[in-house]
């Protein structure tokens, strides 16, 4: 897998290969996410379910001041750090917690973010409980974005975000959401 675009074009990064547990986001999938949102220079990102990190690196590639890295997988997490040292990134914190268990920390810290990048195994159903919990707890930014990686089929309706864009790639949908 390689980074796409930004300070480490074309650099290579590993990914847990043979593990159901955690699928990259692949190279044409975070191509179009970052296209779309444009200029993220000086962003405060997090990657939640960071698997490999390839998501959150590629921010980072593309001008992202920070990225905090949160997964529960001793797996992800010793790839993405194997990642992050072979690139030399130090603006990048590498939390190992459970989702809910991350968002209460950040919650308690009276952390924002510009991108919050949402991709939990498809179906896991934690979605709903992150959403409710990045709205009731304030994590994301006036003028942040939420990345919501999926297989389509999640509704909006009890969150006070608006859908703004929906990519389609094969299997996987990428919903930009941004505040109402």
């Amino acid at each position: 897998m390689r980074i796409v675009s930004g300070k480490f074009r074309h650099r290579l990064i590993a990914y847990p290969e043979n593990n159901p547990n955690i699928r990259p986001t692949k190279d044409m999938v975070r191509e179009g996410v970052f296209s779309a949102l444009g200029d993220i220079s000086g962003s405060k990102v997090l990657d939640l379910f960071a698997g490999s990190g390839a998501m959150g690196i590629e921010a980072l590639s593309r001008g992202a001041e920070l990225c905090y890295f949160v997964d529960k997988s001793d797996i992800a997490l010793k790839v993405t750090k194997s990642n992050l040292l072979s690139l030399k990134i130090s603006n990048a914190r590498v939390i190992q917690k459970d989702y809910e268990d991350a968002l209460s920390y950040f919650a308690d810290k009276k952390e924002v973010f510009d991108i919050i990048i949402l991709d939990p195994p498809y179906a896991s159903g934690y979605y709903d409980i992150a959403l409710k919990t990045i709205f009731d707890n304030s994590l994301l930014s006036d003028k942040g974005v939420i990345v919501v990686e999926s297989e389509g089929n999640i509704s909006y309706d009890d969150f006070a975000f608006m859908k703004s864009k929906r990519y389609h790639y094969g299997k996987t949908y990428v919903d930009l959401l941004r505040r109402k």
